[in-house]
């Protein structure tokens, strides 16, 4: 998966591709799927949502530019398997979910992994989580309408965002990086994610 599907196209992070390989993706989703578990596509999870590709997976992550000192928000917990690799690049990761069933399978196989530098809600991921801001990095791992506001004004000076923007079904995948009051955007291409649904998103 990491050779064919991830350094092949691109990815040159080491840390992030030894991360990658040694995260056992699998154990992110029902076991009926194992078998299709390291396949290049996104697979269901329950509730109407996914775990991304690896590929994207990868790409989100590159684009941090994580470097094991940041304090890292996620937008979507969903299966966790986003937040474990966050978790293995960065000193602390907090992650929001709107579905508490996915919230509570997640922590159960991060604490399975022994990956304790993660703090998980149960809320509306559009609205950031304001408490625990700023963060040097945060990734949305679901399309937006556009970029949640709140989301940007909890970024440190020269913080990352990562966040699929767009229609429903089709988004451009955008980096933006906070420098005092303006906002540097970058275009990274195409993708396609589940809705982020909130106050500030669908």
């Amino acid at each position: 998966m990491v050779q064919d599907q991830i350094a092949a196209r691109g990815v040159r992070d080491q840390r992030l591709l030894t991360v990658m390989q040694e995260i056992p993706r699998h154990l992110f989703m029902e076991q009926a799927l194992w078998r299709r578990a390291y396949e290049d596509h996104p697979l269901p999870i329950g509730g109407g949502q996914t775990i991304s590709q690896p590929f994207i997976v990868a790409l989100m992550t590159d684009a941090l530019g994580l470097t094991g000192r940041e304090k890292v928000l996620e937008i979507g917990t969903g299966s966790g398997y986003q937040t474990a690799i966050l978790a293995k690049l960065a000193d602390w990761v907090f992650s929001v979910e709107r579905l508490p069933e996915l919230s509570r399978k997640a922590q159960t196989v991060l604490e399975e992994l022994k990956i304790f530098n993660v703090n998980l809600l149960v809320g509306d991921g559009t609205k950031g989580w304001p408490e625990e801001a700023p963060y040097d990095a945060i990734i949305v791992t679901a399309g937006a309408p556009v970029t949640p506001r709140p989301l940007v004004e909890q970024l440190t000076e020269g913080g990352r965002l990562v966040v699929p923007v767009g229609q429903r079904g089709e988004q451009s995948l955008l980096r933006l990086t906070r420098r005092g009051d303006k906002v540097l955007q970058e275009d990274l291409g195409g993708c396609r994610f589940v809705d982020l649904v909130g106050e500030y998103g669908w």
